[in-house]
């Protein structure tokens, strides 16, 4: 018998699947705190339930950018063997780019899951941070790309269907700012995020973006780093209501809920393992469950919760996990 990987998703086997949390970290104690964590973690879940970005671009002083590259290339080549890291550089206008690329690809680019690339404004701009990366690598990395202007939103599918672009990430608080005053500052907030019609619309073009060509939706940042609840609350949201499938943290404080409120509830699970044990057993074709048909249509949703729980490090029962 297939897996139900294979026989649900089809062409779409190939679609890009990554933990549900992107942690973010700059400062040289953060970064090694951010690894560690992750490491601890791993073990606790029995999955890495997180990824961590090393940041160039906020994380570096000016006019140490060259030290502080070196010092990221350090800390991705001493990661444990299982770590999932990436590093995010400096804009590709930047004058620190290439050095970014030649010095952290060109030393590390085989510990690294990916290349984040901020403050992209076209498909112009990922071609020209692949080719800086080949050079350096020639192996190649999948690029995450940062969607942090009007224009750029009006770009994203473009930017989405180049194939080596991974995932798209909204910059909510440089997309305000791009506004020139437009939209208030409350809408950088928990609230006036998930309310003003500018932002939203953004969010919501950034999702659809991505999964029309397999990608993945990554949610921005919550400033209020301290509030659990609002943490949480924002994750739930931008899983439930715009389609996100990963969330940026910015503080140890926020991975835990974020991968709480991206991971499906038992009933969901429960339901997802009924189903689809049932159509194991009768090779795939149509079932009834509950007074429901179900086929492979609704199958493939079930696959899909299943596979939510197991990146948010939720154990599932034996016969389902052994499809892991």
């Amino acid at each position: 018998m297939g897996h139900p990987r294979d026989i649900l998703l089809g062409a779409q086997a190939g679609a890009v699947a990554l933990p549900v949390c992107d942690h973010y970290s700059g400062v040289e104690a953060r970064m090694r705190k951010s690894l560690q964590l992750q490491a601890e973690m791993t073990q606790e879940f029995g999955a890495c339930v997180f990824d961590v970005t090393l940041d160039c671009e906020d994380g570096a002083p000016v006019g140490g950018e060259a030290e502080h590259a070196q010092l990221v290339t350090e800390l991705a080549l001493a990661a444990a063997p299982a770590a999932r890291v990436g590093v995010r550089v400096h804009p590709v206008d930047h004058p620190a780019f290439e050095a970014d690329m030649a010095q952290i690809a060109g030393h590390a680019g085989h510990r690294l899951s990916y290349i984040m690339i901020p403050k992209v404004e076209s498909v112009e701009d990922v071609k020209r941070a692949e080719a800086a990366l080949l050079r350096s690598y020639t192996k190649g990395l999948p690029l995450q790309v940062l969607i942090e202007s009007p224009a750029a939103v009006q770009r994203a599918f473009d930017i989405a269907a180049h194939p080596c672009v991974q995932s798209l990430s909204f910059g909510l608080m440089d997309f305000v700012s791009a506004h020139g005053g437009a939209i208030p500052a409350e809408g950088m907030g928990i609230a006036g995020q998930f309310s003003h019609p500018l932002v939203l619309r953004a969010k919501l073009e950034i999702a659809s973006a991505a999964h029309a060509f397999g990608k993945v939706p990554s949610h921005n940042v919550v400033t209020e780093f301290n509030d659990a609840d609002a943490v949480r609350n924002a994750a739930r949201r931008a899983a439930r209501e715009f389609g996100y499938t990963r969330m940026w943290s910015i503080h140890p404080n926020q991975i835990r809920p974020i991968l709480q409120a991206f991971a499906p509830d038992e009933q969901q699970i429960d339901t997802a393992c009924a189903i689809l044990l049932a159509a194991a057993r009768a090779d795939w074709a149509p079932i009834s469950h509950g007074g429901a048909l179900h086929d492979r249509a609704s199958y493939r949703h079930f696959w899909q919760v299943l596979e939510r729980a197991h990146a948010t490090g939720i154990a599932l029962t034996g016969e389902v996990q052994a499809w892991f």
